[in-house]
């Protein structure tokens, strides 16, 4: 048990080395070959998050460039409950960027000598207790902080390397089948994003029946399905015989209800909220025993908005969950695809988001909302893409769940591993031959 493990100091086996204070005049949103890394890329629980990238496009010490498989943690967070802070995470290997060490985020270094596997330590890192001693001496009100000598000082029972491999093992295999599954849902909207613009905004189709043409992968009978010239609107140029139609064509707004944090909770207590910082987790926050009368519950699959911050449009594949205010669902019209939907607004939302002006948080609102026009087609065209379209979400949402699912899990034996409430089959092989193997 963990008690023949001997207690030791992160101090004892690691340093933790601050980032670097990367100019702010060379900061860019458009995408460049090196990209910094913040506490927005880790996730709520620990490990790597992409996320939206912030690029840097200046000089780069060449101690600060974090290489696949670095250690890192984050010493700033933003959220009232510190969601991240002291969480660790591993550097992916990401295709053709690379990720520097930016300040806000520390490096994990493994002293020499140290009978200790890195893997072991990202997952340590992970556990309820660290958590705990990593909050519980954060400094800050709004923004908190925790720096390498606090971190460092945790205590914890240090097992075999044999056990911390095997540890290490369970826990990775779960994450990688979790990664998997996401980095295929990412496919899968590639493809759905990738026929939407052939379609609805190229009008690749319409092109090819202007001219006479035969479109590669799509049959006939399809083709036949869209005109073979275009007609003036207020959007300009568009297929003829389709209509630019106000977004209530096309889909109802639903927004969330003003629930009262005051009766918030994450012992799992009443009904699951969704709030907007949850969307990018996809997973409720804390739960409520308020049953609000203007309520909404948000199912599977629905098409989901934060209205204030980074604008972008999720297909929920969580579990049904009350909705919070400054969120927001589009649930299609009858006839109408949610593929179709949510791929129609994110244009206009993206629009939205670069006409604002805030400094610090940006909204959307209900003026800008009914301002959103949607170029719609013939209810034949919109059915032979539900027909491609739908089933491709519907594994999406079922790739998410299991995703959940193995979350869940791995969650729940992340704490009992580490701490050695549950043991697992040793190896036959000797600790040395581990560790001679891990480096």
């Amino acid at each position: 048990m963990s008690s023949e493990w001997p207690i030791t100091t992160l101090s004892d086996l690691i340093t933790v080395k601050h980032g670097f204070a990367f100019k702010g005049e060379f900061f860019s949103s458009e995408p460049s070959p090196f990209q910094l890394t913040t506490p927005g890329n880790f996730s709520i629980g620990g490990g790597f998050l992409p996320g939206k990238g912030k690029y840097y496009t200046g000089p780069i010490p060449a101690d600060y460039v974090l290489i696949k498989g670095d250690l890192i943690v984050t010493m700033t967070d933003l959220s009232q409950a510190a969601d991240t802070l002291g969480f660790s995470a591993l550097v992916p290997e990401t295709h053709s960027t690379t990720w520097l060490h930016n300040q806000r985020v520390g490096r994990v270094s493994i002293k020499s000598g140290t009978q200790v596997y890195k893997d072991f330590l990202h997952y340590l890192m992970r556990s309820n207790d660290y958590r705990h001693w990593v909050v519980s001496s954060a400094t800050g009100s709004t923004v908190k902080h925790t720096s390498p000598d606090r971190i460092c000082a945790y205590q914890f029972p240090l097992p075999p390397l044999k056990t911390q491999r095997a540890i290490a093992e369970v826990l990775s295999a779960l994450d990688n089948r979790i990664t998997l599954l996401r980095e295929t849902n990412a496919t899968l909207e590639g493809i759905v994003q990738a026929l939407f613009k052939s379609w609805f905004v190229d009008f690749d189709p319409v092109r090819v029946n202007a001219e006479s043409l035969k479109l590669s992968g799509m049959d006939a009978a399809t083709a036949a399905l869209f005109p073979d010239c275009f007609e003036e609107s207020e959007l300009g140029l568009v297929p003829r015989g389709w209509n630019v139609r106000s977004v209530y064509d096309v889909a109802r707004v639903i927004y969330g209800a003003p629930f009262a944090s005051k009766r918030f909770n994450t012992e799992g207590l009443g009904t699951p909220l969704v709030r907007i910082r949850d969307l990018k987790h996809e997973s409720p926050g804390v739960y409520t025993d308020e049953n609000h009368p203007k309520g909404y519950m948000i199912q599977r699959g629905d098409v989901v908005v934060g209205m204030d911050g980074e604008f972008r449009a999720y297909l929920w594949g969580g579990n049904p969950a009350w909705l919070n205010q400054r969120v927001c669902v589009f649930a299609p019209a009858p006839g109408v695809p949610a593929a179709f939907v949510h791929r129609s607004i994110m244009p206009l939302l993206a629009a939205v988001e670069a006409s604002e002006t805030a400094t610090t948080v940006i909204h959307l609102g209900k003026n800008d909302i009914d301002r959103f026009r949607v170029l719609v087609p013939s209810q034949k065209i919109l059915a032979s893409f539900a027909a491609i379209a739908e089933p491709i979400y519907a594994r999406i949402v079922e790739n998410k769940q299991t995703a959940f699912t193995l979350t869940a899990l791995r969650d729940t034996l992340l704490p009992r591993l580490i701490s050695g409430q549950l043991r697992l089959p040793e190896k036959e092989d000797s600790a040395e031959n581990a560790f001679s193997e891990a480096i």
